[in-house]
């Protein structure tokens, strides 16, 4: 299945939750949104980790990053964007690009997404879901579309 290799799946154009190739990465939307527009940067080709990248891959990786922030700020308006580059859990490179709100509570805003109780990664009301979550997402590619060539 696609999932199985996400990269692999965007470079062969198998993967249906890209939103847009970029020149450093493919921009796609994030498998759960419970914070709605969480999206994902999977770069042009395989590998672990952001420094098995080229210094010039890196740069259009890392602005193709910062673009899809962009995107979030301006289709989500949210307070911020938070990037995250791990590899921990998943061993191969993917950035997270999460819109953080004002509605969130306090405590959980001032605090990394993944301190967030586990279930929000793992409740099936909270994965994505094409009938909710779509037109978000086409607002997101449009301003990709658009901004990017």
């Amino acid at each position: 299945m696609w999932y199985d290799d996400r990269i692999q799946a965007a470079i062969d154009g198998t993967n249906p939750m890209v939103m847009k190739e970029m020149a450093g990465g493919f921009a796609v939307f994030g498998d759960v949104q419970f914070l709605p527009g969480y999206s994902v940067l999977l770069p042009k080709r395989p590998v672990g980790s952001l420094n098995e990248l080229s210094i010039g891959e890196r740069q259009l990786f890392l602005t193709d990053m910062s673009i899809l922030g962009d995107a979030l700020l301006a289709v989500c308006q949210p307070v911020r964007v938070n990037y995250d580059i791990l590899g921990n859990t998943d061993q191969f490179l993917h950035a997270h690009v999460f819109p953080r709100y004002a509605w969130e509570k306090a405590e959980r805003l001032a605090k990394p997404v993944w301190l967030y109780a586990p279930d929000n990664w793992s409740d099936p009301g909270k994965h994505y879901d094409p009938a909710r979550d779509d037109p978000l997402r086409a607002q997101i590619t449009a301003y990709l579309d658009a901004h990017v060539r």
